[in-house]
């Protein structure tokens, strides 16, 4: 189940961390930072400013790019067009960018595979291949069958603008529910295929899927799913408080499926279902954001219909694996880098709960329960690395899998009854590789691996800790190529998130490499309001104590500097999304700190951030400017009410034209206010990916011309050859 709520999340909100010639002096650096700044803040386009006061709790807001908000208007469209014409032009024209993008193609376009998900004698499975612009999905009769396509999302429209969102086989293997997704978007359609002929059903259709994660019956006949109504009277924010968790059965109409739970009525939450193996229980769960959980159930072999609670109205986390008539329970209650609990099926209340892994006193944070080969696995992390290890059904330890090193894995590809396994592994200089093992002996054989055109050897990793603003030590990653100075002379990028549980794992980042091997450095901390060190470090910053977060981030920043990595002149920061957020804070709060800024598919106004997306569903992060005493440290940190005429870094904001998560208003208000009242001179950019959505087109060759873009600015801005 706990998967579910991680595709929960990361429909709500997804990090966007991206996500040689000898260095010149320091006086060099600057004169040809200087130089390449090409873009006078007199040559932007022109914007309309019409001062709409907002009044709340007693406070006057101005807001003189209100009218930006809707994308409608058709003075909005000209005045985005201007904008995203003028950027690229000025793009188009720097150094580096037929270098980068050649570069980015040699590591981009290559050949990768994701490890199979075994149902029946079926084997399920994506690949990317050197010469196509997405993965396309396999499945194989048996682990040695032929190869055979699945979906072929290349091929599914003229412009590649249509994504896979899902793939969902049945437990026999013999059906398969996927949902499309449109230009990027996150609204989904859920159909159904029979495998054997790759027949699509013209019955089974479901609009609505955006958060279906469709959970099987046994008999392979139905599957449980949360569905979202279309109707458009119902506004965009609202949306995920009309929800309703339905069951289809195949064949028949979805506009009839039996609704097993009504509208949860609660924009702020989600719910949704999962049906443990064997078909017998139902297991209901609403989540009140990011913090708490209510768990149900409903064994289906009584006549009653209704759920009874197993526990609710706590503010902890809880997620159920069943197996074999027990439920294998994974909460931080009590336990703020969490443990597990088992309990029998039949009498699953809290009081009959017994502890059969305690939290670890070393610090790992337990990340992920899974129920692998009759055994308990545990997905750990560990300083911010990876661990595996392997526990009996009554919480025993049996072993560590051995991981090759220091780096990042997700937990294992496996089933229940069956003893073979799959688990991959990456970190900031190893790309990805597959290792096939047995549970019962431990023993793993690399089965598979990405080769990308790099030279691990030529790069250093370290893991340094610095202290925040009130005390809080706080550990960054700083890869850079060996044998780099410390004198402050090296170009260096900072990105962060700092939200919503999400950890920054070191895992294998393509798109650093050719900034790497010209001599730049890249820094990741692991800030507060993440979820690295548990619960607590989550809490840490999120609501009242987002401010931490902000302050990590720019520690981090003087740490650079003070330890001889970089100098301000030479210091871009980076962030998407949540991490939009923190950057566009760091830049508001601290402009003298940072050269450049790149800032994707941001949140910026957090005082009205709620009305527009997906926003109602993150107000347990960040609170609301509703209320009162939420809206006193909203407003206190939010990053466009807090533009003054100052000295402001350079700024490339990427935003993306079908973003249904964050709303592209975000951007468009900022870049707006920051033309206006920047004095520095240095250039404020908007780019507007045409057909994507938050996560950004996902065609290779988009990629790579974002990311040319992106670099082409950073080399021209930080004076890096």
């Amino acid at each position: 189940m706990k998967n579910n709520m991680l595709l929960l999340a990361a429909i709500s909100m997804l990090a966007a961390c991206s996500s040689q010639q000898s260095q010149p002096t320091v006086t060099q650096d600057e004169k040809i930072g200087k130089e390449t700044t090409m873009i006078k803040k007199e040559s932007f386009p022109s914007t309309e400013r019409i001062d709409v006061v907002n009044t709340l709790h007693g406070v006057d807001i101005h807001d003189s790019y209100q009218w930006l908000e809707d994308v409608k208007n058709e003075k909005v469209q000209t005045w985005m067009n201007e904008q995203d014409t003028y950027t690229r032009a000025e793009l188009s024209q720097l150094p580096e960018r037929e270098m980068l993008k050649k570069r980015f193609a040699e590591l981009y376009y290559v050949d990768s595979v994701r490890a199979p998900n075994k149902k029946g004698n079926r084997f399920f499975y994506s690949r990317r291949h050197a010469d196509k612009e997405k993965a396309i999905y396999y499945w194989r009769e048996g682990e040695e069958g032929a190869e055979k396509i699945l979906l072929d999302p290349n091929t599914m429209s003229k412009d590649g603008s249509t994504s896979v969102g899902g793939v969902y086989p049945s437990r026999d293997g013999k059906k398969v529910a996927y949902t499309l997704r449109a230009k990027g978007g996150d609204e989904s359609t859920m159909y159904l295929m029979d495998v054997s002929t790759g027949k699509v059903s013209d019955i089974d259709i479901i609009p609505g899927a955006k958060y279906a994660g469709p959970s099987w019956t046994p008999d392979s006949k139905g599957f449980y799913y949360t569905w979202l109504p279309v109707d458009p009277k119902i506004s965009t924010s609202e949306r995920p408080g009309f929800s309703e968790v339905r069951f289809h059965k195949l064949g028949t109409d979805p506009l009839k499926d039996e609704i097993i739970k009504e509208k949860i009525g609660d924009a702020k939450k989600f719910h949704g279902v999962d049906l443990s193996r064997d078909g017998r229980y139902l297991l209901y769960y609403v989540w009140h954001g990011w913090t708490a959980t209510d768990v149900y159930y409903r064994d289906l072999k009584s006549k009653s219909k209704s759920f009874k609670p197993i526990v609710v109205g706590k503010k902890f986390q809880y997620s159920i694996e069943s197996w074999k008539g027990n439920f294998y329970i994974y909460t931080n209650e009590g336990a703020p880098r969490f443990k597990i609990m088992k309990a029998s099926a039949k009498k699953p209340t809290q009081e009959n709960w017994k502890e059969i892994v305690s939290e670890f006193s070393d610090g790992s944070v337990i990340k992920n329960l899974q129920i692998v080969g009759g055994h308990v696995v545990l997905t750990l992390l560990s300083n911010v690395y990876s661990k595996l290890r392997v526990h009996d059904l009554q919480g025993k330890l049996v072993r560590d899998i051995k991981l090759p090193g220091i780096g990042a894995t997700f937990g294992m590809t496996g089933q229940p009854d069956s003893d073979t396994a799959y688990f991959g592994f990456q970190s900031f200089t190893v790309p990805s590789r597959i290792f096939k093992t047995k549970i019962s002996t431990g023993e793993a054989d690399l089965w598979t691996k990405v080769e990308v055109p790099i030279q691990p050897e030529d790069f250093k990793v370290e893991q340094v800790w610095f202290t925040s603003k009130d005390g809080t030590k706080v550990p960054m990653f700083v890869i850079t190529k060996k044998g780099i100075k410390k004198d402050g002379s090296t170009p260096f990028i900072l990105s962060g998130y700092g939200g919503f549980n999400v950890s920054l794992y070191p895992y294998f980042r393509a798109s650093i490499f050719p900034w790497l091997e010209a001599g730049g450095g890249y820094a990741i901390p692991n800030l507060r309001g993440g979820g690295e060190f548990g619960e607590e470090w989550h809490q840490a910053g999120m609501r009242e104590k987002k401010q931490n977060v902000f302050d990590d981030f720019i520690a981090a920043a003087e740490y650079l500097i003070d330890n001889k990595y970089t100098q301000s002149s030479k210091l871009a920061i980076r962030g998407g999304s949540n991490g939009g957020l923190l950057v566009g804070a760091a830049m508001v709060q601290r402009p003298d700190l940072f050269k450049a800024v790149i800032c994707a598919v941001p949140l910026l106004d957090m005082v009205r951030y709620h009305k527009f997306g997906s926003g109602m569903t993150w107000i347990s992060e960040y609170g609301s400017a509703d209320n009162e005493e939420e809206f006193k440290y909203i407003y206190a940190y939010s990053p466009y009410h807090h533009i003054v005429d100052e000295n402001y870094p350079s700024l490339l904001m990427l935003s993306a034209d079908n973003d249904d998560r964050v709303d592209p208003m975000h951007a468009r208000k900022f870049v707006a206010a920051i033309q206006h009242h920047s004095k520095s001179g240095h250039p404020v950019l908007l780019r507007i990916e045409k057909n994507a959505g938050h996560g950004g087109a996902d065609l290779i060759r988009e990629y790579i011309q974002t990311d040319t873009d992106t670099y082409s600015f950073l080399f021209s801005e930080l004076g890096l050859r």
